[in-house]
């Protein structure tokens, strides 16, 4: 049987989602959670990959379990991983349902906050210098109109093809102080959204004209576009499905 798990956590302390040799990962820190409580070893696939620092207000995973699930799972878990972790739900699913390959988009949100804040630190990036607003949604615009982000994209990964369809890419203030970005793909390449963002940060300090960044992205180049923004201004907030894929869900537990 193969089972979703929906979750969120503060990736302030961790070396991103996936597994790896020199670091402690969110994936490391709910299989050995899992693990410990089924009794058996449980290896997890994520809906996609955050790198180090970067947050997540909801990330799906799924494994496979051949006996019950244990009573009180969910419980078990959270009392099991740190408190900046948290799994809202366990789900069964059909056998082909694939946290990564079913999920049909991704949706991150940006946030820069113009002082320093001791609520919102670790979770925003402070940028003081003025920005053109404006100019930088009508660069973000001209991301809607191309498929190929090769220059947004970390020089090694290990990816067939650099397109992407990007439903929509946008700035929008909140409150006096927050200027928040927000952008939806079916998929995102590594690093891709913090170089966007970084290179739209020149186009706003007007460092970079409009043609310029449109430019950049038709190089297919990542030395043409700007530095990556801070990993802590980021955060994947939803992430879709087609609607079957929860169709033996039950109404989210408590935990």
């Amino acid at each position: 049987m193969r089972y979703f798990l929906e979750l969120a956590y503060r990736g302030t302390n961790y070396h991103g989602w996936q597994r790896q040799p020199n670091g402690l990962s969110v994936q490391e820190v709910l299989e050995t959670a899992l693990t410990t409580i089924i009794r058996q070893p449980i290896g997890i696939v994520g809906s996609g990959r955050t790198d180090a620092g970067v947050h997540a207000a909801q990330q799906f995973a799924h494994f496979e379990l051949e006996s019950p699930l244990p009573a009180h799972l969910l419980r078990s878990v959270n009392k099991l991983i740190p408190s900046d972790i948290v799994v809202y739900d366990c789900f069964p699913v059909g056998p082909r349902d694939h946290a990564r390959y079913t999920a049909t988009y991704r949706y991150y949100q940006y946030s820069i906050i113009r002082r320093k804040d001791p609520f919102r630190d670790g979770l925003a990036c402070v940028f003081f210098l003025p920005l053109n607003v404006d100019r930088m949604n009508e660069a973000a615009s001209r991301l809607l109109l191309h498929t190929d982000f090769q220059s947004f994209s970390k020089v090694k990964t290990d990816v067939k093809t650099f397109n992407c369809r990007i439903d929509f890419a946008y700035w929008k203030r909140q409150n006096n102080d927050e200027l928040m970005f927000h952008i939806r793909a079916d998929r995102f390449l590594r690093g891709m959204v913090r170089a966007i963002v970084g290179t739209l940060l020149m186009v706003g300090q007007e460092r970079m004209s409009v043609d310029e960044f449109e430019q950049i992205i038709l190089a297919r180049d990542r030395q043409a576009a700007g530095r990556a923004a801070p990993a802590e201004g980021l955060s994947l907030v939803e992430v879709g499905y087609p609607a079957e894929v929860f169709a033996q869900r039950q109404n989210r537990p408590i935990v």
